[in-house]
């Protein structure tokens, strides 16, 4: 790896970033990468530090806050464009590539299908709430979605505890629909829930999400009608819904759910050997505790706009999801969800899903319905969500080697294959 240096910029008033850059001049330094998550600071996320040591110019920026507010995706737009320009102005770049991690592939893939299409791509009616923009998005030339998950709306809807009685108290609880309870299945070393209970359980997962963007649309019609609780936005307090993993969740307690993916992939190998095959998550049980009545652990609070832009998503009558897929969203109902953005995405697109992470599954399903005819899918093996090996699930060590080495070398390679960039 070559040596790096850094330098702080301001890509625009409240858009902080951090350019990494090889120290002597390369080749590959033409090529640009900007690290951004949709709500996480990621100034120092180890892409900017990995892939800057490899040659290329990387640029680690946060997305644009107000007073530690996050503002809405529509927001966000504009801080994407002003990295995007910011790296274009740059003399010696000549391509730009967005890498979107977790939650950053709901940002990015939202980025790049305007950019590519236009802000119609998500004004049209089958949109929970259309997209509001309207200027010219600088299109990237290449994507990166490295163990990007469903999207932030999507994993929102897995968040919701269906157990809430009322919308108004994380206490009141339906014990019927408890995945805490050991009378439904729950056991704190690994839970088996019975096939009537994970139904019934996504059933009313279901139910309460759409009855929640309901209530969110009708909050947002107040509000354009004058008649709202401020003049332009209001709050919105949602019980047990907490978007962070340790939150409800269902497959977390029941790992035979989302534990391998549909087709076989290119699975690549700690010893640097590769093979193709059914990719099998390694993570075990998590989440032995619910935190649905606390109000800072388990509430979501956010205001009508921000949730109905980033966090909603619409679900049909059949939504639930088993070992290997899931079905019954709608995905082109939110621009918050990568599944239904990669469909008007055309440039080079490289999707990663780490094995013992427990978003991985996402991978396939965005690379099933990526538009893009140049795509590429791959896992790496014992890495974990943030890439770093999973030693707690080593049976001696060692055994997963250094996962964050695999997963950039790779991206190199990938990036250099002869006539893509």
């Amino acid at each position: 790896m070559e040596a790096v240096k850094t330098t702080f910029v301001e890509v625009e008033r409240r858009t902080p970033g951090v350019l990494y850059e090889p120290v002597e001049q390369n080749e590959k330094q033409r090529i640009a990468i900007l690290v951004m998550h949709s709500d996480e600071n990621y100034l120092s996320f180890p892409t900017g530090s990995e892939m800057a040591g490899r040659g290329y110019t990387v640029l680690c920026a946060n997305v644009m806050n107000k007073e530690g507010i996050i503002f809405s995706q529509d927001d966000k737009m504009k801080s994407v464009k002003a990295a995007v320009q910011y790296l274009r102005s740059l003399p010696y770049v000549e391509k730009v590539l967005l890498m979107g991690h977790s939650g950053g592939g709901t940002l990015m893939s939202a980025y790049q299908a305007i950019a590519e299409n236009g802000a119609k791509i998500f004004q049209g009616q089958e949109k929970i709430i259309p997209y509001s923009g309207d200027e010219d998005l600088p299109a990237a030339d290449g994507i990166l979605l490295l163990d990007s998950n469903w999207g932030n709306a999507a994993m929102q809807l897995f968040s919701l505890d269906p157990a809430i009685e009322d919308e108004h108290s994380g206490v009141r609880i339906n014990e019927e629909l408890n995945l805490f309870n050991p009378d439904n299945g729950f056991n704190p070393e690994g839970s088996t829930y019975s096939q009537e209970f994970i139904e019934k359980f996504q059933k009313a997962q279901s139910e309460r999400n759409c009855c929640l963007v309901d209530y969110a649309l009708n909050r947002l019609l107040m509000l354009q009608n004058g008649q709202g609780n401020y003049c332009d936005d209001e709050p919105i307090i949602i019980p047990g819904a907490a978007q962070s993993f340790f939150n409800n969740k269902l497959y977390a307690q029941d790992i035979r759910l989302m534990s391998h993916t549909r087709e076989p992939h290119l699975l690549l190998h700690p010893d640097g050997t590769r093979t193709t095959e059914i990719i099998h998550s390694l993570r075990g049980p998590e989440n032995p505790e619910s935190f649905t009545p606390s109000f800072w652990e388990g509430a979501r609070f956010m205001s009508v706009k921000t949730y109905l832009t980033s966090y909603a998503v619409r679900t049909e009558k059949e939504y639930g999801y088993d070992e290997d897929h899931v079905w019954g969203i709608e995905w082109d109902s939110s621009y918050s969800c990568p599944p239904g953005n990669v469909t008007h995405i055309h440039v080079p697109m490289l999707v990663v899903g780490m094995t013992a992470g427990w978003e991985y599954l996402a991978s396939e399903t965005i690379y099933d319905r990526a538009a893009s005819k140049d795509k590429t899918i791959a896992f790496i093996e014992g890495a974990t969500h943030k890439f770093t090996p999973a030693r707690h699930l080593e049976k001696y060590e060692g055994q997963f080697g250094d996962t964050m080495k695999t997963l950039h070398d790779y991206i190199d390679e990938w990036i250099q294959e002869k006539g893509r960039f």
